[in-house]
């Protein structure tokens, strides 16, 4: 974008158009008023294109001018200015590993490996986030704190496995192992994603409590219940004949994962299937973007130095040109 921060000089510019135009009709009318004897016949002839070539001394001068005035007239160049300020969200994913996430109601897969490569989708598609994981059994522990390394991230969640901590379901302890987390956090956004296909058995913080505590602490928390309640089918390792699979009961806390929402001002979801499972967590995504704050403004840049050189060059040409190959003679 191009502006003239002082346009009010081009005025001056007029007052070239009629010097200019004298300059021509004093040209055309000029006739010799004395005839003297001379030597000229005697010299080369004068080339006629020549004697029209010095009326570009006069339009060198004019042009010369015109430019000064253009440099007076302050010719700037302007860019846009993007400042985008992005109001990242932190966010601590928290996961059951305990023994009943190894069902295989989530067909052909358990739940554990199912709720891992959803987490992972999860991950890739959020772009200026911080995330962490929890996971949890009989108690809660940090597998990765807080990063913008989702690549890291992703090899941490890989690995988690069954056996990493010894069995039960913490609740409570993994949300307040969160809450935790994100307590010192600056983020204007908050959350908790935490995922469980049981009830809470162990730890010394029950679940309402830690919500209570992440509700003051102004996080919010989406939790997801995964599984299917009844009778499910879980792998047995049998010394003697192998892998088997029997039939065990599957219960999940509803009304408490409920609650654990309510308060915090999250939701609360409920996953039968893979299907499901990934549908709530593209929801979850969908629903807490990042904000983005874009602020614009224009920065000029003076440009008066090209016209103002350009005009000093053809003030020399025209000196130039007037004192040696277009010189009149006497």
């Amino acid at each position: 974008m191009i502006r003239l921060a002082d346009p009010h000089w081009l005025w001056a510019l007029t007052l070239l158009v009629p010097a200019v135009a004298l300059y021509i009709w004093r040209e055309r009318k000029r006739q010799p008023v004395v005839v003297v004897s001379s030597l000229e016949r005697f010299a080369p002839p004068r080339s006629g294109w020549k004697v029209r070539l010095r009326h570009l001394l006069f339009l060198f001068q004019v042009a010369a001018f015109a430019l000064w005035i253009v440099a007076m007239a302050r010719p700037q160049s302007g860019s846009t200015l993007r400042q985008v300020n992005i109001n990242a969200l932190d966010i601590v994913l928290g996961l059951d590993i305990s023994g009943s996430m190894q069902a295989i109601d989530f067909q052909p897969n358990n739940r554990l490996y199912v709720a891992k490569q959803v987490l992972a989708d999860f991950i890739r598609g959020r772009k200026e986030d911080r995330i962490g994981l929890v996971c949890f059994a009989r108690d809660a522990y940090t597998e990765c704190p807080l990063t913008f390394d989702y690549d890291i991230l992703i090899e941490f969640l890989v690995q988690v496995d069954f056996g990493d901590i010894p069995d039960g379901t913490a609740i409570g302890m993994a949300l307040a192992g969160a809450a935790n987390r994100l307590r010192e956090s600056e983020a204007k956004t908050r959350l908790i994603v935490l995922l469980t296909d049981g009830v809470n058995n162990r730890g010394q913080i029950d679940p309402i409590t830690a919500a209570q505590l992440a509700a003051t602490l102004g996080i919010r928390v989406y939790t997801v219940g995964v599984g299917k309640e009844g009778v499910v089918k879980y792998p047995v390792e049998d010394p003697v004949f192998g892998r088997r699979y029997v039939s065990r009961q599957s219960e999940i806390d509803v009304r408490t994962l409920q609650q654990i929402a309510f308060i915090t001002g999250g939701r609360f979801y409920r996953a039968t299937d893979a299907d499901a499972l990934k549908s709530i967590y593209r929801e979850i995504s969908e629903l807490e973007t990042t904000p983005v704050e874009v602020q614009q403004s224009m920065r000029y840049e003076d440009l008066y130095r090209w016209p103002l050189g350009l005009g000093v060059l053809f003030l020399l040409g025209q000196l130039a040109l007037g004192a040696t190959w277009l010189r009149r003679q006497p």
